[in-house]
């Protein structure tokens, strides 16, 4: 089959987007507009909140960093007002649209991209049914009503498959009956259905996982009535490449850790660094989203499926260029002191513990103690204490990341790497797909600096500064150090009656387990 390019593939289509706010959808919109101005309208589905109205929250979108690059074009105020807010709640009935709304969506839109989910791992059982699931249902039922509907895009999870070690780009049988799940959330008790969640959920670590594999099947039912396609990214982290290196604005994984060990407040992670973790650049899944709804939308009217199945991609590197913290542990804390932070609480100092066990040891000692004292600090100068409450809610959060945190999946991503094939030689630099060439070090790099940057809003004029700040920080923490082997050295020369020199143990242990904790 012949295919048309990318960018004329999209020329004058309308798209319908929910999740346009997150992460995700912001980087999605800034590349479709960037990389293709001459799309239609894009319609992004939000709900008033916080005292904003649609509107608002829109113009607050607006501002935005990742379209910095974007806003320095000609005709930025232009491209911008292509998108247009729909007022509406995923976890709604009808996704809450007006009747005027679902009619003009109805009348217009030519593609969907479904984004919009619940992500917190913590979240009850009945939130991640009404969202995930109920919510993927709503946008189905929506899109078969779509007069010139080209294809619905389904963002996903690599990890809907959590149960399984290695998993394919396919989609396996479901963990439940999705229309079963959705009558108990909408009949039982929510207490009681909560309390039954482990025994719902089978095998599944979490309600995400759960209902996001549910989700995927609500698509794959729909697939001979409309066009569907479904992306599937491990954790997704800052931009390899577009629209800036390293650019940013999420906290979730590594860039989340990374802030924390910037400010000098995180400084032990309980992490196997010889384990495989799958990252991918949020770039590379705006780009796989951009490709698979092309490829997906231009299958035959006879096949319009892969193996009978929705089209699915695995927006990972697991299996095509691994990554292991092993590879850039060593130049992590050196990165923060080379681009250390105004803002930095203590000085820098990362260290990755294989176990929890090892990890509540060493957190009760650098993290607690420091906490208090600096909280105690705050509090009398008239300030907020949080250290105390963060290390506490992180901890609290651990129990459940622990999964994530101490086992290796490996996503087959060979239909992926084939659809970069699929394209012209154009299309490939401009909507790249394959991360079999990213290096992880000068990444993880930009990263951080990215952190510095969007999260943390350091500006490189404040290097200098931070830079002075961070030499006195390391003095400071030496003498720290100091003075914590040399009291205990001498407590234990004085509990003991013995000469100072003679108990040399004592400082000896103090130094080894501060190596090996």
């Amino acid at each position: 089959m012949t295919y048309e390019t990318v960018k004329t593939f999209y020329t004058n289509k309308n798209i319908f987007l929910t999740g346009g706010s997150g992460f995700v959808g912001v980087s999605y919109i800034e590349k479709v507009l960037r990389s293709m101005p001459d799309v239609g309208n894009i319609f992004i589905l939000l709900r008033p909140r916080k005292g904003q109205g649609i509107q608002e929250r829109l113009d607050t979108m607006k501002n935005n960093s990742v379209f910095d690059v974007l806003r320095t074009s000609e005709g930025f105020d232009e491209l911008l007002n292509k998108i247009k807010p729909v007022c509406g709640d995923i976890s709604e009935e009808n996704l809450g649209l007006s009747d005027e709304d679902f009619k003009m969506l109805c009348d217009n839109v030519n593609i969907v991209v479904h984004c919009a989910a619940t992500l917190d791992f913590e979240t009850d059982l009945k939130t991640a049914v009404i969202v995930n699931l109920m919510g993927t249902k709503s946008i189905v039922e929506l899109s078969k009503k779509i007069k010139n509907l080209q294809c619905l895009l389904h963002v996903s999870s690599a990890y809907v498959n959590s149960n399984k070690n290695y998993a394919m780009e396919k989609i396996y049988d479901a963990p439940a009956n999705y229309n079963d799940i959705i009558n108990y959330t909408q009949t039982m008790d929510t207490e009681k259905l909560n309390s039954s969640a482990e025994k719902i959920m089978g095998d599944h670590i979490n309600t995400y996982t759960f209902t996001k594999a549910l989700a995927e099947h609500v698509v794959n039912d729909a697939r001979n009535i409309i066009r569907t396609c479904i992306v599937r990214p491990s954790m997704i982290v800052a931009a390899w490449k577009e629209p800036v290196e390293g650019w940013t604005v999420s906290k979730n994984g590594p860039q989340g850790f990374i802030m924390g060990a910037s400010k000098g407040v995180v400084r032990r992670l309980p992490v196997n660094k010889s384990l495989i973790y799958d990252y991918i650049p949020v770039d590379v899944v705006i780009n796989t989203m951009i490709a698979g709804t092309w490829f997906s939308a231009q299958l035959p009217d006879s096949t319009p499926t892969v193996d009978g199945q929705t089209p699915i991609f695995h927006c990972t590197t697991s299996t095509c260029n691994p990554f292991r913290w092993n590879d850039i542990s060593s130049i992590l804390t050196t990165t923060l002191h080379n681009y250390p932070i105004r803002g930095a609480v203590w000085y820098p100092n990362i260290k990755f513990l294989p176990n929890l066990f090892m990890y509540w040891i060493s957190s009760a000692i650098f993290h607690f103690i420091p906490a208090y004292i600096l909280d105690f600090v705050t509090k009398i100068s008239g300030g907020r204490p949080i250290l105390v409450r963060l290390h506490k809610n992180v901890n609290r959060s651990l129990s459940k990341l622990a999964p994530f945190i101490f086992n290796e999946w490996k996503f087959d991503n060979a239909r992926t790497l084939r659809l970069q094939e699929e394209l012209s030689v154009d299309d490939q630099s401009v909507f790249y797909i394959d991360p079999t060439s990213l290096n992880w070090t000068p990444y993880f790099i930009n990263l951080t600096l990215g952190v510095r940057k969007y999260l943390h809003k350091e500006s490189d004029k404040t290097m200098k500064q931070a830079l002075k700040k961070n030499f006195m920080l390391m003095l400071a923490n030496t003498g720290v150090q100091l003075l914590v082997v040399t009291g205990i050295w001498y407590l234990s020369s004085f509990i003991t009656g013995t000469p100072f020199l003679s108990n040399y143990w004592a400082a000896l242990i103090v130094i080894i387990f501060g190596y090996v904790f």
